[in-house]
């Protein structure tokens, strides 16, 4: 398995709650939590923009509050 270069954001601080993201070499995009590095969500690129564009309209806050 190719090990992968996970980056964190810019915005995120030294601390362990962090979300991190890889590209892979069959085009996928993963993403992880750094305190749970073992659970990974594979996203195709496509995925990944409608999933930010529906953080970004606030379309995903039921979902953390329930």
């Amino acid at each position: 398995m190719t090990e992968l270069h996970w980056q964190k954001s810019s915005f995120s601080s030294e601390a362990s709650n962090c979300l991190e993201l890889a590209t892979t070499p069959d085009g996928t995009i993963r993403l992880r939590e750094s305190d749970t590095p073992g659970v990974t969500l594979t996203l195709l690129p496509s995925d990944l923009a409608l999933l930010l564009t529906a953080t970004r309209q606030g379309k995903l806050a039921h979902a953390i509050s329930g």
